[in-house]
């Protein structure tokens, strides 16, 4: 037992004493996943278009669909198989970066450019889905070249 002063003393050979597991590594793309789902998650509730009569906020429409692709997004990140993740991955990229092209599209046919500019919101979601598009490239290459070498 280690009183205040002492250094314990390092395990015998033949102990039964266990040392911690050696940290795995995070495959690539798997951090950058989990940037994105938190770019979309926090862009989908921002505003998504300034007008001259007010702010419209992504929550009162394609907003939630981005909010759930990102929760989805999420679990990609933290589930431990890797096609799995590319493929939530892939999921959180398509809705993120097409739902805001489609807004911006159906607001240039309704309005034109006169009147109304993007928000912050979508600007952060449709960076969060090109961020995850290339999370999950990157984590489809990684399993692709574990599946070849194993």
């Amino acid at each position: 037992m280690a009183t205040a002063g002492t250094r314990p003393t390092p395990p015998r050979a033949g102990s039964t004493r266990r040392t911690a597991r050696p940290r795995r590594r995070a495959e690539p793309g798997r951090n950058a996943l989990l940037g994105a789902s938190v770019m979309v998650v926090v862009g989908s509730f921002m505003t998504w278009f300034d007008t001259g009569v007010g702010a419209v906020a992504g929550s009162r429409g394609p907003g939630l669909w981005t909010f759930y692709a990102a929760v989805l997004g999420l679990a990609g990140a933290l589930v431990p198989f890797r096609r799995a993740a590319a493929v939530q991955g892939a999921v959180l990229a398509v809705v993120a970066v097409a739902l805001p092209v489609w807004q911006v599209a159906r607001l240039l046919s309704l309005v034109g450019t006169t009147g109304w500019f993007p928000g912050p919101g979508l600007v952060l979601v449709l960076g969060g889905g090109v961020l995850a598009g290339s999370a999950a490239w990157r984590l489809w290459r990684g399993a692709s070249a574990a599946a070849d070498a194993g």
